[in-house]
C-alpha cells in the first residue's frame, strides 16, 4: 500500500508537471504556434510536450476556462480568434476590476506596512527608468531591461489584487487577463515605440505612485478613478500596434487576432 507521505509527494509532482505543461501550451498559443480555428489534441501533444496525457488534459481543460481554447464537437478543442471587440471589452473589465481593487485596497487597509512591498515595486521602476537621477526625464528601457521591468509592472498590479483581499475579484481578474493584449504588461515593449515613448512611461509611473498615494491616505474613490485610468492606456498602445504589422507581429497573442481589412 503506497504511505501517506509517498501520496502526497506524488500529488505534488502532478500539480508541478500540470503547471508546468499549461505555461508550456499557454506560450505556445501566445507565441502563434496554432492558429485560430485550428484543432488540438491531446495525443500529438504528448510526444511534443514529452508528458503525459493527463497533465495536458488538465492544462487544455484550463485554457478552456480561461478562453484561449473552445470545445470543439468532434473532440478535444480549437484554438480561440478573438475580435477587436473583445479585446477592447476585456481591456475595458480589466479596468473596472482594477479600479475595484485598487478602492478595496485602501478601504481594507489595516496597517501602514502592508503597502511596504508595493513601495518597493514603485520604486524599482521608477529607478529603471528614471535618466540621471532628473525627476523631469525618463529614459527608455533597452532591451535587456525589459524583463525585469515586465516581471515588476505585473507584481505590482498583483499586489494591489492582493491588498484588495478579495479572492473572487482575483480569480476574475486572471480570467480577464488571459484574453491576449488585456494584461497589464502585454503591451509593454509597444508602449517603448510609441512617439514620445519616455513621457508615456512619465505618465504610468505617475499613475503608479498616484495610486500608491491614494491607497496609503485611504482615499477609495480616487484609488478606484487612477487605476481605471491606468488601465485606459492599454487602448491606446493596442491601437498603435493595429497600425504597425512590425510591432504588432512582437506581440504575444497577435496571431490570435482577427484585424479588419480597415485596421
Amino acid at each position: 500500500m503506497q504511505s501517506t507521505e509517498s501520496k502526497s509527494k506524488t500529488s505534488v509532482s502532478d500539480d508541478s508537471q500540470t503547471g508546468r505543461t499549461l505555461l508550456n501550451l499557454r506560450g505556445m498559443l501566445l507565441r502563434g504556434d496554432f492558429q485560430p480555428g485550428e484543432r488540438i489534441s491531446e495525443l500529438p501533444l504528448v510526444a511534443r510536450l514529452g508528458v503525459s496525457r493527463t497533465p495536458i488534459r488538465l492544462a487544455l481543460d484550463r485554457l478552456a476556462h480561461e478562453g484561449l481554447l473552445e470545445a470543439s464537437p468532434t473532440g478535444g478543442f480549437v484554438v480561440r480568434a478573438f475580435t477587436l471587440e473583445d479585446i477592447w471589452d476585456a481591456i475595458e473589465t480589466r479596468g473596472i476590476l482594477e479600479g475595484a481593487a485598487a478602492r478595496l485596497a485602501a478601504e481594507r487597509l489595516e496597517h501602514d506596512g502592508e503597502l511596504d512591498q508595493l513601495r518597493e515595486y514603485r520604486d524599482e521602476m521608477d529607478a529603471m527608468i528614471r535618466l540621471d537621477g532628473d525627476p523631469d526625464r525618463f529614459a527608455q528601457l533597452d532591451i535587456d531591461s525589459y524583463a525585469r521591468y515586465l516581471d515588476l509592472n505585473e507584481a505590482f498590479h498583483s499586489t494591489i489584487v492582493t491588498l484588495s483581499k478579495s479572492g473572487m475579484l482575483r480569480r476574475t481578474l486572471e480570467q480577464v487577463k488571459s484574453v491576449p493584449f488585456a494584461s497589464p504588461s502585454a503591451l509593454v515593449y509597444v508602449r517603448s515605440k510609441l512617439p514620445r515613448a519616455a513621457q508615456v512611461f512619465a505618465v504610468s509611473h505617475e499613475h503608479h505612485s498616484a495610486i500608491v498615494d491614494a491607497i496609503e491616505r485611504r482615499q477609495g474613490a480616487r484609488a478606484e478613478a487612477l487605476a481605471r485610468e491606468h488601465s485606459r492606456m492599454t487602448r491606446g498602445n493596442v491601437e498603435f500596434a493595429l497600425s504597425d504589422t512590425t510591432i504588432l507581429s512582437s506581440v504575444p497573442g497577435a496571431s490570435l487576432i482577427k484585424i479588419p481589412a480597415a485596421v
